[in-house]
């Protein structure tokens, strides 16, 4: 690397590879504790509705839930398969249970367990998700949420450096109900509440 750079130019380009690779172990270990989690649920609630194939049918749902979104349903259809060969409305049951999973998944496991691992909150993985999967397919989903936490991080970072060379407050909490910031201490003098 300093062959082609100069010393301050690797040093940061060696942060950002560093970060990168620490934000991503942390998504796919999220991940991985995320499928692990659906596959317990999973192989729980298929004991009440067929225990013949619960194991090897809660293995597929929780290994295919790795994949965001589509991964639960990718699991549904092998499973299926077996239940409805020996019973159509266990399948049903199994249909339904699936839905439920990917509802749980979705809306609480994913943003809570990656978020909390990324260091994003819980709607910027769902945006992010979202926005990188309409951009660039299903790889964009597996790779949107590390990728935007590694850009969240240095708009983070910078915006709270230039804060502080101004001499201004960095924290959020202390521009809520903002008035102006006062020119000779550059603190921020806020407004009265109406109670």
């Amino acid at each position: 690397g300093l062959a082609f750079f100069n010393a301050k130019q690797y040093k940061k380009g060696r942060n950002i590879m560093y970060l990168a690779l620490d934000k991503f172990t942390k998504f796919f270990s999220g991940k991985v504790l995320d499928s692990l989690i659906i596959g317990i649920l999973c192989f729980i609630s298929m004991l009440f509705i067929n225990k013949e194939y619960a194991a090897l049918i809660s293995v597929i749902v929780g290994i295919t839930n790795i994949i965001p979104f589509f991964g639960p349903f990718i699991g549904w259809a092998p499973g299926v398969i077996l239940i409805i060969l020996t019973s159509p409305i266990k399948a049903l049951y199994f249909t339904i249970l699936i839905i439920i999973l990917q509802q749980v998944e979705g809306n609480i496991l994913t943003p809570k367990i990656v978020g909390n691992n990324t260091g994003i909150s819980g709607f910027w993985v769902l945006f992010s998700i979202v926005v990188f999967g309409e951009m660039f397919g299903f790889v964009g989903m597996i790779i949107g949420t590390p990728i935007f936490a590694v850009i969240y991080h240095f708009v983070s970072y910078n915006h709270t450096k230039y804060l502080e060379k101004k001499n201004l407050p960095a924290s959020n909490e202390d521009y809520m109900n903002l008035k102006y910031i006062d020119e000779t201490t550059k603190k921020p003098v806020k407004q009265k509440s109406s109670n």
